[in-house]
């Protein structure tokens, strides 16, 4: 019970690697407010942590609107009296490749959620924290942040935004408790990653999927990256803040 008596806010929840931290959280002993734009999907996955004797809500929050990220911290510690954990989680990728190619709305709707969502869920959970004396921030960057890949550069921009924010937090609040890190996945057998792609090769992709993916010879899963999540956001990683965690079974290196 890493958790026990811990309030997490995840946003991205109703599906992927944010419901796979929610489930592991709640198991854990965390109170979960499970956040996603589509709310069907994210009062699903409460519905889901309350049937197992969990306690959670389920919210629906568009992260690039900052009233409604504002007040879904709000809702969460008016449920359950304070807040431990925020876990930027949600993001979205543009569809096409080329630069040329993206327009103006496709390119700020990328940054709008994916950075601006991200910067909305540090500055208004930092409050809380700091009124509870402390508390854990994870980010989802993404390796695309760290390392130029050749396509998707709205989706890389604004990652390497988020490693960027995340060091800055990190070295800003540590002295108030509070421990901001983020996390780079790879490769991830998520809805993203499936429509990706779908739209690249014209295939699906398969969670049994072999070769150059990674070094380990396989996908990784949303539950690999839950796991991570759940150690920065334990007392485990009490002297870990302002840094990027790769979990890509070492696709970046190779």
């Amino acid at each position: 019970m890493k958790l026990a008596n811990k309030v997490a806010v995840i946003t991205g929840a109703g599906s992927g690697m944010g419901k796979a931290a929610a489930l592991l959280f709640a198991a854990e002993g965390a109170a979960v407010a499970a956040a996603d734009i589509k709310r069907d999907a994210a009062v699903a996955t409460a519905n889901e942590i309350t049937e197992k004797g969990g306690r959670a809500i389920g919210l629906g929050v568009d992260v690039s609107n900052s009233a409604q990220v504002q007040g879904m911290f709000e809702q969460a510690v008016k449920q359950f009296g304070h807040l431990d954990i925020a876990y930027n989680n949600a993001g979205v990728i543009e569809e096409h490749e080329m630069l040329h190619e993206i327009g103006y709305d496709e390119f700020e709707h990328v940054i709008q959620v994916n950075l601006r969502g991200v910067f909305y869920g540090i500055k208004y959970a930092i409050p809380h924290m700091l009124k509870a004396g402390g508390g854990a921030i994870i980010n989802t960057a993404s390796v695309g942040g760290l390392k130029v890949f050749t396509g998707r550069p709205a989706y890389t921009a604004s990652k390497a935004a988020v490693v960027a924010i995340t060091q800055v937090a990190g070295m800003q609040y540590g002295r108030q408790n509070i421990r901001v890190n983020c996390i780079c996945p790879g490769i991830i057998y998520t809805g993203m990653s499936r429509d990706m792609h779908r739209q690249v090769y014209g295939k699906e992709l398969s969670p049994n999927i072999k070769g150059r993916i990674s070094a380990l010879g396989r996908i990784g899963m949303p539950e690999d990256v839950a796991k991570v999540a759940l150690f920065l956001a334990s007392d485990d990683a009490a002297f870990v803040t302002a840094a990027p965690f790769i979990v890509d079974g070492g696709f970046t290196t190779g």
